[in-house]
């Protein structure tokens, strides 16, 4: 296992196994993952800094085994920001865990070297303390159920939107980068944000019958699942920008109102690596 020693603004990184293919259709390497990255760092960080991270790492590629991290484990670096947070229920029976906060340019590159394709963070933020600060962000994810695609979660998104709208509140689109997409909607109200969106999930499906905002698989096809609650603060979402462990290497990509309101193709709103560096080579930062 070939390793290269780097260093990255100031921080002493080794990297290894830069030519492993972790996208095996589409011949994507580690070291094009950690090249993008690095690339998308300045309009990813600061949706990540201040966020607990959750990663999922594919340390043998997109077609191996994978695993759920949200523990920083013992050998991470001791510059690698970490804060110390209850976790009530832990699956591990565990009562606090040891969350890696991504902050900078170091600890990103640390993390894709670990093959931590996905990033996934809550709709809060800790303070300079570590102390959880009240949410900043809700969240509506749109799965769609078979035959259902994207086509069908943006008409739903335009929905969602125009009744935030009579609300006051403003929201962002943005590919899942799978299947489905979310809406971020900045959130400064003291309203519990679990509560608000289950309202307004439920208002829809009852005006709508296309939408339902039930968990249960069996009420899906065919329809948009609103999921209001990954509003739970034990909850996290992909972040934007975040890579996909899909077959080409997918992200979770900001669209713009007219993007969501012209689609009439599940494959019009993927968008690769490559294309999302164009876009924002392009346009810049499409999100709050």
């Amino acid at each position: 296992m070939k390793k290269v020693p780097v260093q990255v603004e100031g921080r002493d990184l080794v990297l290894s196994n830069l030519g492993k293919t972790l996208y095996p259709e589409a011949g994507f390497t580690k070291a094009e993952v950690i090249d993008y990255y690095t690339r998308i760092a300045p309009v990813l960080l600061p949706h990540l800094r201040g966020r607990p991270l959750t990663v999922k790492r594919y340390p043998n590629g997109v077609g191996g085994a994978f695993f759920f991290e949200k523990n920083a484990p013992a050998h991470t670096p001791a510059w690698v920001r970490r804060v110390r947070l209850p976790v009530p229920g832990s699956t591990k029976d565990r009562e606090t865990i040891d969350f890696a906060i991504v902050d900078d340019l170091p600890t990103l590159v640390y993390y894709a070297n670990l093959a931590a394709l996905e990033l996934h963070v809550p709709m809060w933020r800790v303070s300079d303390d570590g102390d959880p600060l009240p949410p900043d962000l809700l969240v509506f994810d749109l799965d769609p159920g078979a035959p259902a695609t994207i086509v069908e979660c943006c008409e739903v998104a335009l929905l969602l939107r125009d009744t935030l709208a009579d609300e006051g509140l403003d929201c962002f689109a943005k590919t899942s980068g799978n299947k489905g997409m979310q809406l971020h909607v900045p959130w400064t109200s003291e309203v519990n944000t679990s509560e608000f969106a289950k309202a307004v999930a439920e208002r829809l499906a009852r005006r709508h019958d296309f939408v339902t905002a039930v968990m249960a698989r069996r009420e899906r096809p065919g329809k948009v699942f609103i999921d209001w609650s990954q509003n739970n603060p034990a909850k996290t979402t992909v972040a934007v920008y975040s890579m996909r462990a899909n077959p080409h290497p997918t992200v979770s990509t900001p669209l713009t109102w007219e993007e969501v309101a012209e689609c009439d193709h599940p494959d019009q709103l993927r968008f690769t690596t490559s294309d999302v560096l164009a876009r924002v080579e392009a346009s810049g930062d499409l999100f709050p």
